[in-house]
C-alpha cells in the first residue's frame, strides 16, 4: 500500500495557506488521518455529464491518492444504492451520498470552536472523514455520528474502527438527533436542512453551538451558526456560503407532469419590477428562501427551444411564471400565496439596502418560530410560524 502520509502534509499545507486551517490540533489530525480509508469501495468522477468509477483496486496507487487528495467533492454513491465498484462504466445518475471537499470539512470544523472535551453530534455520517478528524481530536469516546443510509453507515463505521476510531456510530433519522448522548457541546450537520430542529436545540447544552447549512435549493444556502441559550432558543447568523446535499426526509420532489396545466389558472399578471434572473445568485436565491419557503426555481424548454421560468411551491398550490420579451420580464401568478410579489419585495429591498451579504443574515429559533432579520433594514426581516 503507498504511504499517503506526503499528500496529507501537502494537503494540511494547502489548507492552512489557504486560511482554512488555523487550529494546530485539526492540523496534526489532517496530517494523521488518512482520507483515502474513507473513500473505499471507490468514487464517481463527473465525466461530460456521467459518472465515471473509479475505484481503490482499480487505480494506480499513485492516481488512486492524487484522486483522494484533490481539492474536489468526491461523489460515493449515486441514486440511494450505486458505488463505483458496481459498475465498470460511466453511468447516469444522481448523487446521493459524497465526501466532501477538505477545504469545507476543515472549514466548517474551525468554526464550531471545538475544545477538549467537548460531546459532539454529527448529523449526516457520510464517508466519516469528518468524524475521523475529530475523533482524532476530542477521542472517540466524545464523537456520536448519525447516518441515515444503512450501507453508508456501515461502511464509514468500517473505516473509523480500521483506523481505531470507536466512535458512536448510529443509523438513524438525524433529524431526530440522537438523545441517548445528549446532552452536547456541538452539534454539526453535514447535510442541508430546511430549518433547524428543534430537537437539535433541546440535545445541546447552553452555550453550546449548533452548526448547519439552512435552505432547500441546490445553490443559495447558508452555513448558519447559533448559541443555545439556556431557555431552549437559540440566536447566531449565517457565517457564509455553504451547499450540501439535503436530508433524506426533506429532500425535494421535483416538479413533473404538464407544467402548462398548472399554470392554467392566473390570478395576476404584470410586468417585473426585478427580474427572475437575480435568482441565479447565491444571495437573491437564499432571500428567495426566506421570503417564499417552499418554493422552488424550475428551468423548462418549449418544443421550440425557448426556455422557460418558472416559481412552484406545489405545497401551496401557487406559482409564478415568467417571460421576457425586448429585455422586460412578465410574471403570471396564480394560487393562494403570490410567490413573486413576496420574493420580488425581498430583492428590491436588498438592492436599495446596497447587496448585503449572506454574513449580514442574522436568525433566532425557538420551539414555535424561526426568525431571519438583516439589521438596519426592517424590510428584510421574515418570521416563519412552525405548524
Amino acid at each position: 500500500m503507498t504511504d499517503s502520509a506526503p499528500e496529507r502534509r501537502r494537503l494540511a499545507t494547502a489548507l492552512a495557506r489557504n486560511g482554512d486551517l488555523i487550529s494546530p490540533w485539526l492540523r496534526a489530525a489532517v496530517e494523521a488521518v488518512p482520507r483515502e480509508v474513507f473513500l473505499r469501495p471507490g468514487v464517481f468522477l463527473d465525466e461530460g455529464g456521467l459518472w465515471k468509477p473509479v475505484t481503490a483496486a482499480g487505480a494506480e496507487p499513485t492516481e488512486w491518492l492524487r484522486t483522494a487528495y484533490g481539492r474536489d467533492t468526491l461523489t460515493t454513491q449515486l441514486d440511494g444504492h450505486l458505488t463505483a465498484d458496481q459498475t465498470a462504466e460511466p453511468v447516469a445518475g444522481v448523487p446521493t451520498s459524497s465526501s466532501t471537499t477538505p477545504a469545507t470539512v476543515v472549514w466548517m470544523i474551525e468554526n464550531l470552536d471545538l475544545e477538549p472535551g467537548h460531546r459532539v453530534l454529527e448529523i449526516g455520517t457520510g464517508t466519516g472523514y469528518s468524524s475521523a478528524l475529530m475523533c482524532h481530536g476530542l477521542g472517540a469516546e466524545n464523537v456520536t455520528t448519525v447516518e441515515v443510509d444503512p450501507e453508508v453507515a456501515e461502511r464509514a463505521d468500517t473505516a473509523l474502527e480500521t483506523l481505531g476510531f470507536s466512535a458512536w456510530t448510529v443509523t438513524g433519522d438525524g433529524l431526530l438527533g440522537y438523545p441517548r448522548n445528549a446532552p452536547y457541546d456541538r452539534v454539526i450537520a453535514t447535510c442541508a436542512v430546511h430549518r433547524i430542529p428543534h430537537t437539535w436545540v433541546l440535545q445541546t447544552k447552553p452555550g453550546g453551538t449548533i452548526l448547519a447549512t439552512v435552505g432547500s435549493w441546490p445553490y443559495g444556502t447558508g452555513l448558519a451558526k447559533v448559541i443555545v441559550d439556556d431557555d431552549g432558543n437559540a440566536e447566531g447568523r449565517i457565517v457564509g456560503r455553504s451547499s450540501f446535499m439535503q436530508a433524506r426526509s426533506q429532500a425535494v420532489v421535483p416538479v413533473a407532469g404538464d407544467l402548462s396545466a398548472r399554470t392554467a389558472y392566473v390570478d395576476s399578471e404584470r410586468k417585473t419590477k426585478a427580474p427572475p434572473t437575480l435568482l441565479d445568485d447565491w444571495m437573491p436565491a437564499f432571500l428567495a428562501q426566506l421570503a417564499a419557503p417552499g418554493a422552488h426555481l424550475v428551468r423548462a424548454v418549449r418544443r421550440d427551444g425557448t426556455g422557460l421560468l418558472y416559481l412552484f411551491d406545489p405545497d401551496r398550490e401557487s406559482f409564478a411564471e415568467f417571460t421576457a420579451q425586448d429585455g422586460r420580464w412578465t410574471v403570471r401568478q396564480g394560487g393562494p400565496v403570490p410567490l413573486w410579489d413576496r420574493i420580488e419585495g425581498a430583492l428590491v429591498a436588498w438592492q436599495a439596502a446596497g447587496h448585503p451579504e449572506i454574513t449580514s443574515v442574522r436568525l433566532r429559533i425557538t420551539q414555535a418560530s424561526h426568525h431571519y432579520w438583516i439589521e438596519g433594514t426592517p424590510t428584510l426581516n421574515w418570521e416563519h410560524v412552525l405548524a
